[in-house]
């Protein structure tokens, strides 16, 4: 299977406030990425999944992407 890039959007309670994301990852589908986002935010910053909010999720071509790491993987 092909992995595709995604555009990821939403925002994760920290604290009293919540923070705004975006983040872009590869992934063969959405449900993928959703776990991955979920995984990510938990490690990193010991947050629960009921803490966290997807909004968004777009499909994006490796030129609409602008995070250098998966330009990187992507050339390789």
């Amino acid at each position: 299977m092909k992995t595709k890039i995604y555009r990821v959007q939403g925002k994760f309670i920290m604290g009293q406030g919540l923070k705004h994301f975006t983040k872009e990852l590869k992934a063969i589908s959405e449900e993928d990425i959703r776990e991955k986002i979920y995984s990510e935010f938990g490690s990193k910053h010991r947050i629960g999944r009921s803490k966290i909010f997807i909004e968004d999720i777009q499909q994006i071509s490796l030129e609409e992407s602008t995070d250098p790491i998966i330009k990187a993987l992507s050339n390789g």
